[in-house]
């Protein structure tokens, strides 16, 4: 067996799963569950119909590379959302089975296990960047979210003999859990590091398409290297998925975009890894890149959850609105662990522990004390949802409002 699997730590759900093995909630509530990132809205008619119509393509193997149709989308996507001049389809772009298993595959692609580098990890993170990392041979080195800077990294705490042993950096911007985007002065200085140290930067954008203000996309990797002159994408990939901007986790369905030289050794790797795109994804695929009425639909109904929700919590809890994804970060006014498993036992709502999603550090775990709420139930749950959470909270005698 391979010794390095003796190194992954249960995941988040499992833990949780553990932490509510003996609770018996309230029979007389119905459940609703905040606690996984899952889309719950319904997946857009004219992408299932795009799979009915296509079903021949199951006939044949899927290639490697994808179609060159849905390159050619994906390619038209990214130009039009983030005003990049053109982007090289058949070089530059890359498609996967989602941002999943992409973002493990690639560091297992990157990394040279015998030198055990660095990978940089945001802290709380997507444990998929850990366990790529472990398995690859790399030591995990987490960088904690910062309040103060809207729950962005701390990158100024990497020392530089950190940097130098550093070959890969994941972000993800918008962030999971807080919705907090990069600023182009946080790209810029990510992108010196890499000039000055040589790493590779892997930007999870999975969360690119749910935004709150309409007027303010938030800015993407290789939008900001483009505004900072960095038309060739050197060491930068994004990874981005159609699970959460069109309501299809079951798709599977994403891309790999950027640094040409990257992506054809990553294409290398996947022809042995015998990951291909079915053609019957691949053409629902297309009409999805290819239609943004949707995605407009599925952000305002996120936008009329937070709306909803945000007034009934404020008053009991501190928490703010998040720029993107479609997350609540609240402080708890005890233990993170404690917190959710009163408010499955008293109120049958359950959340994720944030002390789950992050590992703990010498600043300490940036997630204690906080939760994990997904806003993916339909409307009414949320709100019922919230006026519990704030019930719940209002009931601790040591809550304290902010």
């Amino acid at each position: 067996m391979n010794p390095r699997l003796g190194l992954l730590q249960p995941y988040p759900f499992e833990k949780l799963r553990a932490l509510y093995a003996d609770v018996v909630p309230p029979a007389s509530l119905r459940p609703v569950s905040l606690s996984i990132g899952e889309p719950k809205h319904a997946t857009p008619a004219f992408i299932e119909d795009a799979i009915r119509q296509n079903l021949s393509g199951l006939s044949g193997y899927p290639p490697t590379k994808g179609s060159p149709a849905l390159r050619a989308a994906i390619a038209g996507w990214l130009e039009r959302r983030y005003g990049l001049p053109a982007i090289d389809p058949d070089t530059q772009v890359l498609p996967v089975l989602g941002s999943r298993e992409a973002l493990f595959a690639f560091a297992q692609v990157v990394i040279d296990g015998a030198r055990q580098p660095r990978v940089l990890c945001p802290n709380p993170f997507y444990q998929i960047y850990e366990g790529a990392a472990l398995l690859a041979g790399a030591r995990p080195t987490f960088v904690n979210a910062d309040p103060a800077r809207n729950f962005g990294c701390d990158w100024a705490s990497v020392s530089p003999a950190e940097w130098g042993e550093t070959r890969l950096v994941y972000v993800c911007s918008p962030g999971n859990p807080a919705g907090n985007v990069m600023d182009l002065d946080e790209w810029k200085y990510l992108f010196e590091q890499a000039d000055k140290y040589g790493f590779i930067i892997a930007s999870d954008e999975c969360y690119s398409e749910i935004y709150l203000d309409e007027a303010e996309p938030p800015l993407g990797a290789l939008e900001a290297a483009h505004r900072l002159g960095r038309g060739d994408f050197h060491n930068i990939v994004v990874f981005s998925s159609l699970s959460k901007r069109s309501n299809v986790p079951g798709m599977r369905s994403g891309f790999v975009a950027g640094d040409a030289r990257l992506l054809a050794r990553f294409l290398l790797y996947r022809t042995y890894h015998g990951s291909a795109m079915s053609d019957v994804v691949s053409a629902a695929s297309i009409a999805a890149w290819n239609d943004e009425e949707h995605v407009r639909e599925n952000r305002r109904m996120y936008r009329e959850k937070f709306d909803a929700v945000l007034p009934i919590l404020q008053e009991a809890m501190d928490i703010q609105r998040p720029q993107a994804s479609f997350y609540l970060w609240p402080r708890t006014p005890i233990d993170d662990a404690e917190f959710t498993r009163g408010l499955l036992a008293q109120e049958n709502v359950t959340a994720l522990p944030g002390s789950y999603l992050a590992r703990e550090t010498p600043a300490g775990n940036p997630g204690a004390n906080r939760v994990r709420l997904a806003l993916v139930a339909p409307l009414d749950e949320c709100v019922e949802a919230a006026h519990r959470l704030a019930r719940y909270a209002r009931s601790l005698p040591a809550t304290r409002i902010a």
